[in-house]
């Protein structure tokens, strides 16, 4: 009887299990070597994909951001650009939290990553179109990258142990409630990135609020 045929090697099959990889064991655990013995393959047989460790590591850095929903920003979905870059940022964020090691790659820019430069064209587009000047649509899309990305690196609440002895009142007199945070993680990580999120938008509105304002003043606008 027939061996069964081992499935061909593809891009997809590379990145699926570099991706893997990160999210087990981080970005230094991505070798070819590991990368073959996982895949059954010779070490070589990658490059027939990809040139270099690098060029893998940007294709899952792509793959994750091609999770990310961008329906929100389509011409037929347009509304309330607020609405939507809070919808994103979610939907992002959950991207990202699913994948925290490949963050650091992320982090770079999208470079001439199709998927990183269609959420890049997507936001740019949409400010710009609900009426923020190219200029300021730019500096949107960077700060709210700046912030998802950093809500995603790490978890606030997990940075506390939960032994109540670590912190002595009298050296640390406010943190008398700190041990507790590491079991309510997901409470006050989320609950963090929403009051962030909710502030940066509200600071947004004023300004875009500002700048409506100020155009409808202008004689013939």
């Amino acid at each position: 009887m027939a061996r069964p045929r081992k499935p061909l090697l593809s891009r997809a099959r590379i990145v699926e299990a570099a991706g893997a990889l990160v999210d087990a064991e981080g970005l230094e655990a991505v070798s070819t070597r590991r990368l073959a013995a996982a895949l059954g393959v010779s070490g070589p047989s990658l490059y027939n994909h990809f040139r270099t460790k690098d060029e893998i590591l940007e294709a899952v850095a792509d793959a994750v951001s091609a999770r990310v929903d961008l329906s929100m920003f389509e011409p037929e979905a347009a509304g309330d650009w607020r609405a939507a870059l809070h919808a994103w940022a979610h939907s992002y964020r959950d991207a990202l939290s699913d994948h925290p090691n490949i963050v650091p790659v992320l982090a770079r820019g999208p470079g001439r990553r199709p998927a990183g430069l269609r959420l890049a064209d997507a936001v740019f587009g949409a400010m710009t179109a609900a009426g923020w000047p190219p200029a300021q649509a730019t500096r949107i899309g960077a700060l709210m990258r700046y912030f998802i990305l950093g809500s995603a690196v790490a978890s606030f609440a997990r940075g506390f142990v939960d032994d109540e002895a670590a912190y002595d009142p009298s050296d640390y007199p406010h943190l008398g409630q700190a041990h507790l945070l590491a079991e309510r993680q997901r409470e006050v990580d989320e609950g963090a990135f929403e009051t962030g999120l909710a502030a940066l938008l509200d600071g947004l509105a004023l300004q875009y609020e500002a700048l409506t304002r100020g155009t409808s003043a202008k004689p013939g606008a």
